[in-house]
């Protein structure tokens, strides 16, 4: 669907700091990499954002740049796709859930709304420029950098973010809070990493992405390409955790020894060996009962068939004799 929200003629330009992008002079006009009707997002998302309420009614009332602008800094608090808790994926595999951001929606964020709002207004490269120095706020700079990472050349990305990759301002990109990155460390994982929480970024090709790597490994020796260094609030909040679980860990094992040392908690599980000790004996004696009848009762059939066959052989002799007497006496 082709998108009815273009203004180019209302879009309002900022002027171009002297220090970005320097050399070069290059054009206003700003190259459109890979698909210039959905800026290259994930479909799922792009639906959601072209039939919320939010994008249709509100956004559509924002004709420039300086407007789009205002209404970032007044409703942009994170930076995922969607907002907390409303995709429901519990079950889905494969294709169908989490990293790929297919087969189940949800709200789509603001953020991600006023991103495909930028990207309908056709920015010039004075106004990119503008987004990612603004001194307003930071969410305001990396939805600059983000519509960057979508509709820019892979090949202009590294002359984009080269920089700002030390850059140290601080802001919150978790949809409800808890995940405080930098800029810098943002625009790493735009370079080094493909996923963007439940969504996908466009896929460099493998020589530029080789020569970015290239660039990350010459500038930071110690890795930073492959694993952004962590801000100070990073491991305030890290640190944090940690001791809150260690504190968790030590309170439930006190709690737990503290029951067991209780009189009730010793008796119970004295009474409790006591009856398992007295079951075990009562088993034990009813297996030695019913194997001393057995043994009486096989000695008794033994016996028993050992009588029977005396006493019937002494009743053959018995008669064997009497009608030998018999004969005898019919003899004489």
């Amino acid at each position: 669907m082709k998108s009815t929200y273009h203004d180019e003629g209302t879009c309002e330009e900022e002027e171009e700091p002297k220090h970005v992008n320097s050399g070069p002079k290059k054009s206003n006009i700003l190259p459109l990499w890979g698909n210039d009707r959905t800026m290259n997002l994930n479909p799922l998302i792009l639906t959601n954002i072209q039939s919320s309420h939010y994008f249709k009614v509100n956004l559509y009332e924002l004709k420039t740049y300086h407007e789009v602008i205002d209404e970032i800094y007044y409703k942009v608090a994170h930076l995922e796709p969607w907002e907390k808790g409303s995709r429901k994926t519990a079950g889905q595999t494969g294709m169908c859930g989490g990293v790929r951001g297919v087969g189940a929606g949800g709200i789509v964020s603001t953020a991600y709304c006023l991103l495909y709002k930028l990207f309908t207004l056709k920015l010039t490269r004075k106004q990119l420029n503008g987004l990612i120095t603004h001194p307003d706020s930071p969410y305001i700079r990396a939805l600059g950098f983000m519509y960057i990472r979508y509709t820019q050349p892979p090949a202009d990305l590294w002359d984009w973010y080269d920089e700002y990759l030390d850059d140290n301002e601080e802001l919150d990109v978790k949809a409800g809070g808890g995940q405080v990155m930098t800029i810098g460390n943002i625009l790493k994982n735009f370079l080094c990493k493909l996923e963007w929480f439940s969504t996908l970024f466009p896929r460099i090709p493998v020589p530029i992405q080789q020569k970015i790597e290239k660039n990350m490994s010459a500038r930071y020796p110690a890795g930073m390409s492959q694993k952004p260094r962590e801000s100070e609030s990073e491991s305030r909040i890290r640190d944090r955790d940690a001791e809150f679980r260690r504190a968790t860990e030590r309170d439930r094992t006190r709690l737990l020894d503290d029951r067991r040392r209780t009189p009730e908690r010793r008796r119970s599980s004295e009474e409790r060996r006591s009856r398992r000790s007295s079951e075990e004996r009562r088993k034990r004696y009813s297996e030695e009962r019913r194997k001393r009848n057995s043994e009486e009762k096989r000695r008794h059939n033994s016996s028993s068939e050992h009588y029977r066959r005396g006493h019937s052989k002494e009743r053959h002799h018995s008669r064997h004799r009497n009608r030998s007497r018999s004969r005898h006496r019919h003899r004489h």
